[in-house]
């Protein structure tokens, strides 16, 4: 069974073909980080205009890459939600017209399951039960995970998220768009020590996370002190050991908690090095394993969307009216 997946829910269009026996076929990701660097964050109405003239090209691109007809497909996955809804809904009416045109089932994803699936991706893939750190620009959730569709909150934010804790702190630093990664870069250059930021809710006895207080920290950080470039780069890097510290210190309590002896980590922030290396060197202490996804797969891609909706391909209907959700809980979902 080959799925094609569509991904549009923000500023990234990415599309993917997915077969249930080979595995991933092929993906292409188009970006719109030059477009949106301009304004300094995402414009919804210029990012749905943009998926608009991308996904087709892509679709093309992937299934020539892949030796597979649009005939061949068994289905067509795309993100219904969260996430911008211009965009969400470009995604949603091509894959609902290609069903149409091909009299093939379309499977609205969750946005978050696609995310919290990537690791099974890989060629050693993680067995249920296990903990997920969601982690990204939007969203920082635990979840307890004992399989497709079997969530269980664990602990979230109570505010910002901690993709956007980077993302906030890295512009009080004068850094560029998207200011996460500028951030963890110019923390390779920083030297601990120089400042002392708060770690929210780190021994809150709960398994909630808060960075709104760790950004008010930075702007105090940021007026007091005449910040010259190594001044910026030691900041930068007590931002990001902030962040991280809670991240793996409530990763790690999750587990405790729950008893699982597995953990993956997924969405944007799931990239920094400097968590990886944190989890990478904690998680084991403990007689437990940490799971990432590649890199390509931390950012939003059609592969994850594509491979979820095959894990959900038994229940998929020839249904071709659609719709989409930019608000939408995980734990809403059930199992398949």
């Amino acid at each position: 069974m080959q799925v094609l997946g569509i991904e549009t829910s923000c500023d990234e269009t990415g599309i993917a073909l997915y077969d249930t026996e080979r595995g991933l076929l092929a993906h292409a990701l188009y970006s719109q980080v030059r477009m949106h660097e301009e304004y300094g964050g995402v414009v919804p109405e210029l990012a749905s205009r943009d998926h608009i003239r991308r996904v087709l090209p892509l679709i093309r691109q992937v299934l020539a890459q892949a030796g597979v007809q649009l005939n061949d497909l068994s289905a067509i996955a795309y993100t219904e939600g969260p996430g911008l809804a211009g965009a969400l809904l470009v995604g949603a009416s091509i894959a609902a017209s290609l069903g149409f045109a091909l009299q093939r089932p379309t499977l609205g994803v969750h946005h978050l399951e696609g995310h919290l699936l990537a690791p099974l991706l890989e060629p050693k893939p993680p067995a249920f039960p296990f903990v997920a750190l969601l982690v990204s620009g939007g969203h920082t959730q635990l979840m307890r995970v004992d399989g497709v569709g079997q969530y269980q909150l664990l602990g979230e934010t109570v505010d910002d998220a901690a993709g956007e804790a980077f993302d906030k702190s890295a512009k009080l630093l004068g850094l560029g768009y998207p200011g996460g990664p500028a951030l963890a870069q110019l923390a390779q250059a920083g030297q601990l020590g120089r400042f002392k930021l708060p770690r929210p809710m780190l021994h809150s006895g709960d398994l909630n996370f808060s960075f709104s207080g760790l950004k008010t920290a930075v702007l105090t950080t940021t007026r007091e002190h005449q910040l010259d470039p190594a001044g910026r780069a030691d900041l930068a890097a007590e931002v990001q050991e902030a962040i991280t510290e809670v991240l793996a210190k409530k990763s790690i309590a999750a587990l405790k908690q729950t008893g699982l002896t597995r953990l993956i980590v997924a969405g944007g922030v799931g990239a920094n090095t400097r968590l990886r290396a944190r989890l990478s060197e904690a998680v084991p202490k403990f007689g437990a394993q940490v799971f990432y996804p590649k890199l390509e797969f931390c950012t939003d891609n059609g592969a994850m969307i594509a491979f979820a909706g095959a894990m959900r391909l038994k229940h998929a209907q020839k249904n071709y009216s659609f719709g989409v959700k930019p608000r939408w809980e995980l734990a809403e979902l059930q199992a398949p």
